[in-house]
C-alpha cells in the first residue's frame, strides 16, 4: 500500500475533517461505518467502538487492518475501491470511478510531497 493511501482517503472522505459524520452513520475523517469496526474486531481480537473513530490513530489502525485483511497483493486503486464499498467493490463497475478520484488525489499528494521537499 502506498504510504500516502489513506492521506488521498482521508481528503477524499472528509477533507481531514476528524470529527465529520455522514449521512449513513460514518463517522471521522475516514468515514467508517459501524460494521467496518465490528469487522476489524473480530479479524484483530480488538474491542473498539465506533465512537473512537473520530481518534486519528484509531481510525488509521482499522484503515490499515481493514486493507491489509482484504486487499492483499491489490492495487492501491483497487484498494481504494474496497474502502468505498467493501471487500466484494473491485468486482463491481460501480466502485470505479471512486477508484479513480482516490489515485488523482494521491497523485496531487505525491506531487505536492515532491513540490515541498525541494
Amino acid at each position: 500500500m502506498h504510504p500516502l493511501l489513506l492521506s488521498a482517503l482521508i481528503q477524499i472522505e472528509s477533507h481531514g475533517n476528524d470529527q465529520a459524520k455522514g449521512r449513513h452513520g460514518e463517522l471521522g475523517a475516514l468515514q467508517i461505518k459501524p460494521v467496518m469496526v465490528r469487522d476489524v474486531n473480530r479479524i484483530m481480537g480488538t474491542h473498539y467502538a465506533h465512537a473512537q473513530v473520530t481518534n486519528r490513530a484509531v481510525a488509521t489502525f482499522i484503515a490499515n487492518a481493514y486493507l491489509s485483511h482484504y486487499g492483499k497483493h491489490l492495487s492501491d486503486e483497487s484498494l481504494a475501491r474496497i474502502w468505498q464499498g467493501g471487500p466484494k467493490a473491485i468486482h463491481r463497475s460501480s466502485s470505479r470511478a471512486y477508484g479513480r478520484r482516490v489515485m488523482q488525489k494521491l497523485s496531487s499528494l505525491e506531487i505536492n510531497q515532491t513540490t515541498a521537499k525541494k
